[in-house]
Order: C-alpha cells, then structure tokens, then sequence
C-alpha cells in the first residue's frame, strides 16, 4: 500500500450558532465563534489517498486528477465563501472543522474511487493550532 498526498488552501467565513439555543449559551459555548457578524480562516486541507501502484503509470493516482477533484469539488465551492450561507453541502449543519471534513470525506471517497485509489484521511488546519482528522469512520 502507497499513500499519496495533496494539500489545498482556501479562505472562508462562518459562524458557530446552533440555532436551538439562545445566543447567551451560543456565546457561552462557542464564543468569539458565534459572533453575528461571522469569521474568518485561512484553511489547510490536506488529502491522503491509498492504494495499490498502478504498473501501467507508476502512480497510485495521477496527482493531476486528485487536484481537479479537490478544486472542482471542494476548492471552488468553498473558497472566498460564508460556509454558512453560501455552501450547499453545509446547509443545516453546524459549519464546526469536525463537521466539514466529515462533509468533504462524503464528497471526495466516491470521486476518489471512480480513480482506482483510496480516501485514507483528510486533515483540516482551521488554525496553526486547531487541526481536525477524519479517517472516514
């Protein structure tokens, strides 16, 4: 087993609000997160993908798809926008990391397959120290 890796950037605003609660316990559980007026982050997303070397290519995946389908399916969708209001995927789901990667993992394993590999994990660097993991289970 091979395991290859990509990493994009994007920016992207949301909040933290779940919309059960009042925003006294919104702010008392997320914070400067549940600001009204959202926030910001410079993401890092990074992707391992899995699998077997192709002898006919030499790759486990052609690295040049693996990046068409990050950008296409993840990138574009989400870069410069409000994860909260602007992105389909997100919509009724609380725009936390966790959240995200366990959307992006939904989005990416197919497209991933469809190329003969393996989604392994993917890492999602909200900040420098806050960092999310998801193996897909």
């Amino acid at each position: 087993m091979v395991y290859i890796q990509r990493t994009e950037h994007f920016c992207s605003a949301h909040k933290l609000e779940n919309p059960k609660w009042s925003s006294e316990k919104n702010h008392e559980v997320f914070g400067k997160c549940a600001s009204p007026n959202y926030h910001g982050h410079n993401y890092v997303l990074t992707v391992v993908v899995k699998g077997e070397i192709n002898p006919d290519t030499g790759f486990v995946m052609n690295f040049t798809d693996l990046k068409r389908i990050l950008r296409t399916e993840i990138i574009d969708v989400v870069d410069h926008k409000n994860l909260n209001t602007d992105v389909d995927f997100m919509s009724g789901i609380l725009t936390s990391a966790e959240n995200l990667v366990v959307a992006f993992w939904d989005i990416l394993a197919p497209e991933i397959l469809k190329n003969g590999a393996e989604l392994h994990v993917i890492k999602l660097e909200e900040t420098i120290s806050n960092v999310v993991e998801y193996y897909g289970n």
